[in-house]
């Protein structure tokens, strides 16, 4: 029989609070009758001590000490929602108690310095982490993988008198394109525990992007504060990304933190089509839309896409040993995506250093294999 698994949250700010403790809620709902979430309250240790009273349906505890004296370590998934740069004690101290099964908020690092560290405490201690990074198993980003992987769309409904819809020919992948908009003035203000804005929603579409047409370097990337009245935030405004794709695709990305309302759009050109995606914008609305324009006509589709429920519940799945990974070599993509991101904030740095106008070298190729 599956192991049932004990959860703890580490951090209760917003991904811990307002994401992941919600997102847990459904995947408990999705489980049904599958023996994998432990039917007792959910531990929750919060580092900055926060006066704010505990969630609904959860257990506070003074320290990690104190939650591997409440609930078997060897028996529960810590889902780590600390902010990067601050990860590096808390996933030391928790191996140290024994825990192993770690789900890790997104970005998986803030540098390359904190990467190396990650990966050698997962070394060193044989972690089982896995990054939260929904895109990738939202069900927009497997419609969009399995048109790049056949060159074609399938999935579509049948026409009403039953017949078969032909999937449209796509042919190769020639380009992607992300625009991620929302307003984050209030957070940005407030909270500095993402440093830039290439630390916001850039490693969500940095990963599918990987996903989606293989290795890449940085070609090209910019970054601006953002401004508010008389107060400005350095590095929180816009980012600008190019990556240029081993594979001869290139990926362009665009992500505005001061954009009037919220957009999640991607767009794939094909040889002989276009895909335009939009995932969810909140956790108001769980639904994709996905619209095709082929040579064979345009299509439009609407679908069901909790995709954090759905990353949560496959990763306890996998940790019980029920299923394989939701994603295969998921941690590699994002050790990827974080070298990627780190080079883009190098020079994006070296810019600034230098001054307006001045040339900045391109970004160091990314390697292809888990070095983990």
């Amino acid at each position: 029989m599956a192991a049932m698994l004990q959860t703890l949250v580490v951090g209760l700010g917003r991904a811990g609070r307002g994401l992941h403790l919600p997102a847990l809620a459904r995947a408990r709902s999705l489980a049904g009758r599958r023996p994998v979430f432990a039917p007792r309250p959910v531990l929750c240790f919060d580092p900055l001590g926060r006066p704010d009273p505990p969630p609904p349906g959860t257990q506070p505890v003074a320290s990690l000490r104190a939650a591997a004296d409440t609930a078997e370590a060897a028996d529960t998934v810590v889902h780590l929602c600390t902010p990067p740069g601050t990860r590096i004690r808390l996933l030391e101290e928790l191996a140290g108690l024994g825990y192993r099964r770690i789900l890790v908020e997104k970005p998986l690092a803030a540098d390359e310095r904190e990467l190396e560290a990650v990966v050698a405490l997962r070394r060193r201690f044989d972690l089982h982490l896995a990054v939260v990074a929904q895109w990738l198993t939202s069900a927009l980003t497997h419609r969009l993988r399995a048109a790049v992987r056949e060159g074609r769309l399938h999935g579509l409904s049948p026409h009403g008198d039953g017949a078969p819809v032909p999937p449209p020919e796509l042919g190769g992948l020639r380009s992607v394109s992300v625009v991620q908009r929302k307003p984050r003035f209030v957070r940005s203000l407030t909270s500095r525990a993402h440093p830039t804005v290439f630390d916001v929603e850039l490693p969500h579409s940095v990963g599918v992007a990987l996903a989606l047409a293989g290795g890449a370097r940085v070609a090209s990337a910019s970054w601006s504060d953002m401004a508010l009245g008389n107060v400005e935030v350095p590095r929180l405004g816009q980012a600008g990304l190019v990556l240029q794709h081993d594979s001869g695709a290139a990926t362009e990305i665009f992500s505005d933190l001061t954009a009037p309302t919220r957009e999640r759009r991607i767009t794939l050109e094909f040889e002989r089509g276009t895909l335009v995606g939009h995932y969810p914008c909140s956790e108001d609305d769980d639904t994709s839309q996905l619209r095709a324009a082929t040579e064979d006509g345009s299509l439009h589709l609407v679908f069901h896409d909790d995709a954090l429920a759905d990353f949560v519940l496959g990763a306890y799945e996998h940790f019980a040993g029920l299923r394989r990974p939701p994603v295969e070599d998921a941690f590699g993509l994002q050790v990827r995506a974080v070298r990627l991101l780190s080079a883009a904030k190098a020079m994006c740095a070296e810019r600034a250093a230098a001054g307006p106008g001045s040339p900045v070298r391109a970004g160091e190729r990314i390697r292809h294999a888990d070095p983990a």
